[in-house]
């Protein structure tokens, strides 16, 4: 039982971590964007997509390969463009420069540079 208790807080600890609660976030949200679209799918029934569904013998298995697959895309383009997003600046400057400039930093720099001059 100690180990258990010991792998919770490292895990609640992984939380703190700046990069990866943007990625778990960003992940739940794609998550749920391939939820509601599964259940959407399911809803509208497209092409008897319903009906071909629970028509089979193990209709689970085909709903988890669905929805594994939509969490799978959704769920990385997600978390993708939060990080691509993360190299543009917070302030709405314009000093003419437009994405990708050297005004422009990374998140990662800028940490990096705080934890330097401390």
């Amino acid at each position: 039982m100690p180990d258990n208790q010991h792998s919770l807080p490292s895990r609640l600890g992984l939380l703190r971590i700046p990069l990866f609660r943007l990625l778990a976030i960003n992940l739940a949200i794609g998550a749920c964007a391939a939820a509601l679209l599964v259940g959407g799918l399911l809803w509208l029934n497209p092409g008897h997509l319903r009906e071909l569904i629970f028509a089979d013998r193990a209709p689970g298995i085909a709903l988890l390969v669905l929805l594994g697959s939509f969490l799978i895309t959704f769920g990385s383009a997600a978390m993708g463009s939060a990080i691509m997003l993360q190299g543009r600046k917070e302030d709405n400057e314009d000093d003419g420069q437009r994405g990708g400039g050297h005004g422009s930093r990374l998140a990662v720099q800028e940490l990096a540079q705080r934890t330097h001059t401390r």
